[in-house]
């Protein structure tokens, strides 16, 4: 059976301030954020450090012609790469060293350039730097794509897309076990809709049975991650998080460049809308229809076709004779033995390589 681990391993790492019981309670959260943050570009040659602080604490501040700022531990390491230094050497050394180390490298290791700059206000204190980027960083704020999300659901707890329950049971959405995700770093969304499950004849040996929509978002205001989706159908959920039983994943990645805005509202948003607003009947149509459609050459050439490699197809027939047991004969076949062999790929790019060619494999039939 087909896994999908994304969401457990949020799941597992958040701390509870992390964890949001609802799609309205990580929108005010963002809005907060975004309304107390400056963007700005400046020169390199205008950024200084300097240790602050008593002798036996100093601590780390960045003074610009904006003022100073204290780094957060993800600004400090993008401060240490402008400087070309290791930020993890650098967080062993006393702070007035490490100053020293940040303005040689940005005076001496690199020619004067832009720096994209994040601020956020801190009532209690320094003003908090969040992020030094490129100065054509393409940000997209965690505000606006949680927006669109409520827009669109609700509040995530109540609607048919909402926070997975357990082994297809709903829950009451608590902060143990809510895959709604925010910090000063990024945001996660998983949400999906297990009452109007996609009906299949053939789920698995021969046996008829349902799948779930879901799917994630992610997103850095501060170049942590690219900006994404992902959409599959599954089984269901475990009280880990893990997704059972996944079919048909498809993902949308986007680096966070000058034109990001603009290609998520083009490109990712429209993909959104239409697969929350569709019914279940299109994609139930396609899975028969690529259930009934026998590949006609051999299946080893289709798949080399499809681009995939000769080590990889052989795989992916063994993959299915496992978890079938049966030889592959259809376009199905040959997407759930893709998909089986995806999760034995350790590495996550490699694996989505892998599911994506798959889920493009169901565009070969017409529903």
């Amino acid at each position: 059976m087909n896994m999908i681990f994304t969401a457990s391993q949020q799941w597992s790492s958040r701390p509870s301030d992390e964890r949001f019981i609802s799609l309205t309670e990580l929108q005010a959260h963002t809005h907060r954020q975004r309304d107390r943050s400056t963007a700005d570009v400046l020169s390199s040659r205008r950024i200084r450090a300097e240790a602050v602080g008593p002798k036996d604490d100093p601590r780390l501040q960045i003074e610009t012609e904006n003022g100073i700022v204290e780094p957060t531990h993800w600004s400090f390491g993008q401060l240490s790469q402008l400087a070309k230094a290791p930020a993890g050497y650098l967080r062993t050394l006393h702070p007035a060293l490490t100053a020293d180390l940040i303005n040689y490298g940005l005076r001496f290791h690199r020619d004067p350039e832009n720096v994209g700059w994040l601020s956020m206000d801190e009532p209690d204190g320094p003003d908090a730097l969040r992020a030094a980027t490129g100065p054509n960083y393409g940000r997209i704020w965690n505000s606006d794509i949680i927006d669109n999300l409520v827009n669109r659901f609700g509040d995530g707890i109540s609607g048919d897309f909402r926070v997975p329950g357990e082994f297809g049971e709903a829950v009451s959405v608590n902060r143990s076990n809510t895959t709604i995700y925010g910090s000063d770093r990024d945001i996660f969304v998983f949400l999906a809709d297990e009452q109007n499950r996609v009906e299949m004849p053939n789920r698995r040996g021969g046996q008829p049975g349902s799948l779930a929509r879901g799917f994630f978002v992610w997103n850095s205001e501060v170049g942590s991650q690219s900006i994404g989706a992902a959409f599959f159908l599954f089984d269901y959920v475990c009280a880990n998080r893990i997704v059972w039983g996944a079919e048909n994943f498809t993902e949308m990645r986007l680096r966070h460049t000058k034109t990001a805005p603009d290609r998520w509202l083009e490109e990712i948003t429209p993909v959104l809308n239409e697969y929350v607003h569709a019914s279940a009947e299109p994609i139930e149509a396609q899975i028969k229809a690529a259930q009934a459609k026998k590949v006609e050459d051999d299946m080893d050439d289709f798949l080399k076709n499809r681009g995939f490699g000769r080590g990889e197809v052989a795989s992916i027939v063994s993959a299915h004779e496992r978890e079938e047991q049966r030889p592959m004969e259809t376009i199905w076949d040959a997407v759930t033995g893709a998909t089986a062999y995806a999760k034995t790929i350790e590495h996550q790019d490699a694996r989505v390589d892998v599911e994506r060619r798959a889920g493009k494999l169901l565009d070969l039939v017409d529903a």
